[in-house]
């Protein structure tokens, strides 16, 4: 078994409750239009927006007012810590208002979706393996998780761990999280911007399915 995460890892500048850092809400992107264009392109590709040939229920993890799908699934359920925010997102079916990193137990039952997403927030996270070995446990099986990054955040937010190293480190750690969570297959990481775009936020992708034959992902 891999060596356990130093204690440092997971602690953060700001160390306040997070509910008071995103009272306000923020009806903004924090990525640029590239990586936006990226992030859609690629839950299309895994079949998790309205083109998919059934309804797809997706979960979306640290949700926002915008959830980046090009299209409305069968059901999107948005969870966030903004109420503000959640109800302004067009695309979602129902929100919940939830700080996973003081309660990582999702409300929901076992294998209840078609997908889970977490977009440009895996940096935040403090319990992040509970949290996936709970998106894995909500999982239908071969279902995926669709994990995506970029090189900016809120510093004061982001665990230490996640500003010590560069971008590949990164996509190692979140390989890491899902190693250590079970329940998947190997995760796949790539990065989905192009290398040479200039003055464009890279956008990288780690993604891994629920633990079952490759021959039922949801596509």
């Amino acid at each position: 078994m891999a060596d356990e995460l130093p204690d440092w890892f997971f602690t953060r500048a700001d160390d306040r409750p997070d509910p008071e850092f995103y009272r306000t809400p923020r009806l903004v992107t924090h990525i640029d239009a590239g990586a936006i264009e990226a992030v859609g392109r690629l839950y299309a590709e895994l079949g998790l927006d309205g083109t998919a040939s059934s309804p797809r229920r997706v979960l979306d993890l640290m949700s926002s007012w915008v959830s980046h799908l090009t299209s409305r699934p069968g059901e999107l359920v948005a969870l966030g810590l903004n109420r503000v925010e959640l109800e302004a997102n067009p695309l979602a079916s129902q929100i919940v208002v939830q700080d996973l990193n003081q309660d990582p137990i999702l409300p929901f039952a076992d294998q209840s979706f078609d997908g889970v997403l977490c977009c440009v927030s895996i940096d935040y996270l403090s319990r992040p393996i509970e949290v996936l070995r709970e998106a894995a446990r909500v999982l239908r099986p071969a279902a995926p998780i669709v994990i995506t990054f970029s090189n900016r955040c809120f510093p004061s937010k982001a665990i230490r761990g996640w500003l010590s190293t560069d971008d590949a480190g990164r996509c190692a750690i979140v390989v890491d999280y899902l190693e250590r969570a079970g329940g998947f297959s190997p995760p796949e990481v790539s990065r989905r911007t192009a290398q040479n775009g200039r003055h464009h936020d890279p956008l990288y992708a780690v993604v891994a399915y629920k633990s079952g034959e490759l021959s039922e992902r949801a596509t």
